[in-house]
Formats: C-alpha cells, structure tokens, sequence
C-alpha cells in the first residue's frame, strides 16, 4: 500500500446538523410511476430483468424499485445499468454508467448503484440504528418505512461525512430504495476492503482512520460499525463506505457504539504492527 495518506482539510467542525430533521418517506415519484404501469415503464422493467447483472436479483426487487431505477434515468443520473459489485443481506451495489447529471458531480464514467431489497428478510438490526434517532421518530416500523428511511439515511450520511472532510464515496442521488454515489474504484480495477491488503505503514494508516472519526464526531455521526471490512483501499487513499447505520451523537447508544467502533479499530490495528489503544483513541475522537 501507498504511504500517501493526504488528509483532506478540516473544515467540519462547525457544521449545522440534520439531526432533528424528519426524515419524509411517503410515496414519491418511483411508486406512482410503478402505479400507473405504462409502457415505457414496462419495457424498462423487462429489459433490467432481462439483463445478466440484474437477473439473479429479478426476484426481489418490487415494481416500485424498478421505477426508482427508472427515474434515476428518466433524471439523467444514470444512462445504463451494469453487473453487481457486492451481495449483502440487505442491499446489492452495482457498476452503472453514470448519465450527465451524475457527470457533473464526480465527473467519471461510473457510478456505484446501491439497492436495498424491501423483501429482505430481517431488518431487526436496523431498528437498533433507527430507534432513539431523532430524525426517525416519525418512522413507521413496518419494513418498507424502515428500509426507504434508511436508504434516505445513508445518503444524508454521507452528505454530513464529506462535508466534515472525511474521505467517503461522494452521493449524488437517492430515490426511494436506490442510492448513487461515486463508486471507489473501476469496474476492472475494483478497489478492497482494508482486510484485503498488506499495510505498509499501519501507524499512518491508524492515523488517517483515528482523524476520520474524530471529524464524524465532530460533525455529529458515530459510524456504528467501524472495521476493517468497512473501509476500502484504492490507490493508496483509505475511504469509509457502509455510513447507512451511523447515528447522531444523541442516538442513547451512540456512546456504546462509538466505543465499540474505537474496539474494532484498535484491534485491528494492532494486529497489523500499529500502536492503537481503544480507550486512548476513544478520548482522541471526543476530546472537545
């Protein structure tokens, strides 16, 4: 790994939260295109169901995902859908070309298109994110509330995070269950997770990594599940990607989670030959 870890400069400190914002998840453009099923729509649904990357997914992706897909590229952010990057419980991320809006925010050809599946089978630990959240208190708890809340989530998120100075995949869209952001990486040079890589200078790293948490507390977010799994490498930069669970710091367990970020950071860490203390770098991030 690169031992080029440029920080970017801080200038999250005083950053206005969100965090007594409601967030809005009522029907949006995406259900009522699924509504009205017109043609022009329905081609789109057969040609996305149709296609390689998208066809082992068929299953669980409802009308109304496939008209957020659609206004996404009704809107201009994306101009055609590619093959799936990674497979998780919740959500699938995949390559997509970015359109001209897009363009204009990352200025790359590709984009990252996250999918959060409605019909996944457990959400019980988003609730434990989403219960004591402020911004959330108006949240149904049925599960297409919770997964359009936290789809919305993760996109202020990462709003908050690059603002603050913190390197994250930069978010351009969001609609409905579909978030579109910058992707880390090329299709054929993907980047890895942290866990992936030999470190070469694990002190410098486990500095860049301490400072990023520091500023999201600064700016008023605990990620809540900070690892080595979660952070990727790309040429020689580190980037924090997964923010959708990051809490504001007056979530009643955002402490515990905190601590249990600075835990798995500091294990890590560690092993890898750095000199990282969990309760050191827990003072480190809230010193005021």
């Amino acid at each position: 790994m690169s031992e080029e870890y440029d920080l970017i400069d801080d200038t999250g400190h005083e950053i206005d939260g969100d965090e007594w914002e409601s967030i809005d998840v009522t029907e949006t453009e995406a259900d009522r295109i699924a509504g009205r099923q017109d043609r022009a729509f329905d081609e789109f649904r057969k040609r996305i169901k149709d296609s390689e990357g998208f066809k082992v997914d068929a299953s669980v992706f409802d009308d109304a995902t496939y008209a957020a897909l659609y206004k996404l590229v009704q809107d201009g952010y994306l101009d055609a859908l590619g093959g799936p990057i990674s497979t998780g419980k919740e959500a699938n991320v995949f390559v997509a070309l970015a359109g001209p809006r897009s363009r204009k925010v990352v200025d790359d050809e590709d984009v990252a298109l996250k999918v959060y599946r409605i019909s996944a089978s457990d959400f019980r630990d988003m609730r434990d994110y989403l219960e004591g959240d402020p911004r959330f208190h108006d949240i149904r708890g049925d599960k297409k509330s919770v997964v359009l809340a936290w789809t919305r989530k993760e996109f202020a998120n990462l709003e908050r995070a690059k603002a603050a100075g913190v390197r994250v995949p930069t978010p351009i869209a969001v609609e409905r269950n579909a978030l579109v952001m910058e992707l880390i990486g090329k299709e054929v040079d993907r980047a890895h997770r942290l866990t992936e890589v030999h470190i070469e200078n694990p002190e410098t790293a486990y500095e860049v990594i301490r400072e990023y948490m520091r500023r999201l507390y600064r700016a008023g977010l605990v990620h809540g599940d900070l690892s080595e799994y979660n952070i990727l490498v790309y040429e020689g930069e580190l980037v924090i990607i997964d923010v959708g669970q990051a809490t504001t710091v007056h979530h009643p367990n955002a402490d515990d989670f905190l601590q249990r970020d600075c835990r798995n950071v500091s294990t890590f860490f560690t092993k890898q030959g750095a000199s990282a203390d969990p309760d050191a770098l827990y003072e480190y991030i809230t010193e005021s």
